[in-house]
Formats: C-alpha cells, sequence, structure tokens
C-alpha cells in the first residue's frame, strides 16, 4: 500500500518506483518509527482526536508487528515504498479501521525526520560508549607506562625524549574532545519534530510538548519548515565522526611505523595481523591499515551530505533521502573501527628497552646538553653550536652522546664536567619536565589522576 496515490491516474513506471523507494535502506529505523507512532498516538487519545479505545488497539497492533519483525515472523519486503508504509500496510491488515487513523496529523516529512533523529540519538549513545571504551584502555596504558622512555618527534625526526604514557596521553586528549563533541550533538539535536507535517505544522490541536516528553526529548522544534528540512544534526554527527576517524588514523599510521622492522617499538597480537600469501615471514598490521583507509570512507560521506543540502530549498525535498545510506554506513564503519582498534591496541606489546635506545641513539637528549652549558655559564646561542659539533662527532664516531668520553666533551668546551652524563640521562631529561602537561612522572602522575576522575563522569 502507498501513502498517497487519490490524484493519480496511472500507476508509477516500475524503474520510477524502484528509484523512488527507500525501504531497502530506511527499515534499519523499524524500531524508531514504532516508538515514535506510539508516541503519537498516546497524544493523540490525549488530545481526544482518538478514542482511548482506538489509541490501545493501535498501539496493541504496533507492539505487535515490533514483536514479529524482532522474531523473524514478519520480514520487511521490498513491495511498500518505505518503512513508514510498511508498518502502516501490516497495522490495516492487522487491526482493519483504527490503523488508518495513525497517521492523523502527521506527515512523512515529519515522521522521517522523527526516525531519522530517534535513530542517530541512539547511535550517538552507542558510539559514546565505544569512545569511552578506548579512552579507558588508554587511561590503563598511561599508567603502565609512566616510566617507558622514547624519542617524540617532529617532522618524523627524533626530536626530545618523553614517555610512552605521555605520548598516549596526546591520543586521550583527542578522544576526550571526540566524546565532548558528541555530547554537544545529542544535545542540541534533541528537539522533537513531530508534529510539523509536510512544513506547516497542522489544524489539529496536537500537543507538540507531550509527543517530545514521551520520547525522551528536551522539547519540540519551534519552526515546522525547519524541522523537517533540517538535517544539521547529521552533518555535525558525520563530521564529528570524521574527527574520530582522523583520530585513529593518526594513531594507526603510528602503529603502523613502530610495527615496522626499521622502529620494532611493538608487536601486534597474532589475533589482530595477518600475513602473506608467499613471504611466509610477513606480519601484517592489516587492522591498522583498514581504519586507516576506512577514514576516507567517512569523510566521503560527510562531504555527500554537505553538497546534497548546499543547494536545497525550504522545506523537504527528495534529495534529503540520500542522507540514510551514507550516515548509515558512515556509523557502521566508525563502530567497527573503535572496536577493533581498541582491542588490537589492548593486546599489542611494547618493547620498552627498543623504545628507550632510539631516544638515545636519535640524540634527543641534545636540548638538554646545550642547557646544562647554559647552566654552566655558556651563552644558549654558543650553547647550541657546540651541542651541534659534539654531534656531528658522535655520527662521525657512530655513537650516542652519552657514549663520549669527558675528554672528548672538554676538547669542544671546557665548561663539561662529570655531571654531563647524569644530565642527559633519558630519566633527568623526562624527569625534569614537570610543568602541567609535560611528561615528567609528577606532571604524568597529576594527569592521570584527572583523568581517572574524568572517567568516573562519563555516562
Amino acid at each position: 500500500m502507498k501513502l498517497w496515490g487519490g490524484r493519480f491516474t496511472k500507476e508509477v513506471n516500475q524503474l520510477v518506483f524502484n528509484f523512488n523507494a527507500s525501504i531497502s535502506f530506511d527499515q534499519k529505523f523499524y524500531h524508531q518509527d514504532i516508538e515514535g507512532s506510539i508516541a503519537h498516538v498516546t497524544m493523540l487519545a490525549k488530545q481526544g482526536i482518538l478514542t482511548g479505545a482506538e489509541r490501545d488497539t493501535i498501539i496493541e497492533g504496533l507492539k505487535g508487528i515490533l514483536a514479529d519483525i524482532e522474531s523473524g515472523a514478519l520480514v520487511i519486503d521490498s513491495a511498500c515504498e518505505d518503512i513508514h508504509s510498511f508498518v502502516e500496510t501490516h497495522l490495516i491488515k492487522r487491526i482493519g479501521e483504527p490503523g488508518k487513523k495513525l497517521h492523523t496529523g502527521r506527515s512523512r516529512n515529519d515522521q522521517v525526520a522523527l526516525d531519522m533523529k530517534l535513530y542517530t540519538r541512539d547511535e550517538i549513545v552507542e558510539v559514546k560508549a565505544l569512545v569511552k571504551s578506548l579512552l579507558t584502555q588508554l587511561h590503563t596504558m598511561m599508567q603502565e607506562h609512566l616510566d617507558t622512555y622514547m624519542p617524540g618527534f617532529t617532522h618524523l625526526q627524533k626530536a626530545q625524549p618523553i614517555t610512552l604514557a605521555h605520548h598516549l596521553g596526546a591520543y586521550f586528549e583527542m578522544f576526550k574532545r571526540d566524546y565532548s563533541r558528541l555530547c554537544d550533538i545529542y544535545a542540541r539535536m534533541n528537539y522533537c519534530p513531530l508534529g510539523s507535517g509536510a512544513l506547516a505544522g497542522t489544524t489539529y490541536p496536537l500537543d507538540r510538548e507531550y509527543t517530545a516528553e514521551l520520547l525522551g526529548f528536551a522539547g519540540a522544534t519551534l519552526n515546522s519548515m525547519d524541522s523537517v528540512a533540517d538535517r544539521d544534526y547529521l552533518i555535525e554527527f558525520l563530521s564529528a565522526m570524521s574527527t574520530i576517524m582522523m583520530h585513529l588514523s593518526r594513531f594507526c599510521e603510528e602503529i603502523i611505523l613502530w610495527n615496522s622492522n626499521e622502529y620494532r617499538f611493538v608487536e601486534l597480537d597474532d589475533a589482530y595481523s595477518t600475513g602473506s600469501s608467499i613471504m611466509p615471514q610477513k606480519k601484517n598490521p592489516d587492522i591498522a591499515e583498514l581504519v586507516r583507509g576506512k577514514t576516507g570512507r567517512v569523510y566521503g560521506a560527510l562531504i555527500s551530505l554537505l553538497t546534497t543540502m548546499k543547494g536545497l530549498p525550504l522545506a523537504y525535498n527528495k534529495d534529503m533521502q540520500e542522507d540514510k545510506e551514507l550516515t548509515f554506513d558512515a556509523i557502521d564503519t566508525v563502530k567497527g573501527c573503535l572496536s577493533l582498534f581498541t582491542g588490537m591496541i589492548s593486546t599489542m606489546r611494547f618493547r620498552p628497552e627498543i623504545m628507550a635506545a632510539s631516544a638515545k641513539n636519535g640524540f634527543t637528549n641534545a636540548t638538554d646538553a646545550a642547557d646544562y652549558l647554559v647552566n654552566h655559564g655558556v651563552a644558549f646561542r654558543d650553547a647550541h653550536g657546540i651541542i651541534g659539533q659534539l654531534v656531528l662527532l658522535c655520527i662521525e664516531k657512530n655513537c650516542s652522546l652519552d657514549d663520549l668520553s669527558l675528554a672528548e666533551y672538554k676538547e669542544i668546551c671546557p665548561a663539561f664536567e662529570e655531571d654531563i652524563y647524569e644530565a642527559i640521562s633519558m630519566k633527568t631529561c623526562v624527569e625534569k619536565r614537570n610543568t602541567i602537561g609535560a611528561p615528567g612522572r609528577d606532571a604524568m602522575k597529576k594527569v592521570i589522576e584527572a583523568n581517572a576522575e574524568y572517567l568516573k563522569t562519563l555516562a
């Protein structure tokens, strides 16, 4: 059954029907469609538009359809144009005339706007839960690696020594912001469009605030045209998910590098790696690579919806039907990537000795050596040049600053004393950096304590 057709004199061409139909994908929110309909008829009865008996009959029928869909007794097929007509058709088959009153006071425009909001709201909650799990895992790893020294990088060049806890903490901050964005989007979108009609409301005495309350919204939307034409919340959600994927992708890129033979900082668990069909020695970081690759897929969904919406006049246009498939795909992609990524990092094994040696052999303590000279009365610009000469000597000798003899130090600058070795040790270089946000142990412990308190506040 179509929800329209009275003014048409012949059937729609089958190809046109197929092109126009959305049931192949909007069936995904059958639960939200029925939930919204139950709230709608409850409100209609409260307002005296339906009788109590009609309300109860319709709700019983809707709940029966929901139970049958979820049990598999009722299969959603493509004979109906969309999930709305599917539910209404089967409701009328089951309960007769009262089922024809379900659509009183609403349009498919505000109905689909409601369904998509309810679905998106549920999915935001699920994505938040996955981000929280990732944050919890990162917090655990930070606690475990307070004293795991490694090189920090700029331009992919070894720069200064840090700890693995500090490095992981950078991603903790990123995903913290991601969680906050999801909360913001939820709060901003949490207003009910049902009752807006096609675009200009309805003459029925609806209680839109009551409907909103029944569905857990903060209130009703305040402009019926915007209510059916708004897809800002989807654009925001896709943007937030794109940022999550960008953060996952950056992290994956580092794991791929760290897993390489040249770095050997980590070893991925066999459960999150694959091999080569021809090279028996290979252990490939495929999960990290796929997460990195799927980032573009989520970006594509965001750009597609922005492009779809950019030229649409008010109010509803059929173009907006294109919001669903790409949003559903992006949500599924992000949820899968978050789940797999969290599993991957929770099982991978770090190699602290190799990481510390990499920091030492990469001259990451050169800045601290320059600071040592400054503290012994040498101007920083001169100290910078002196350490540069020492680094050049180390490169020629294929050794680290720690390996030079005191005589070699003094030959270039007499200000060096035996305490230079303590001053440039990885431990000293890291530990004396204790301003908040720095990698020193005391500073990191404060951050980890703050993170623990933060995690307690998450829903």
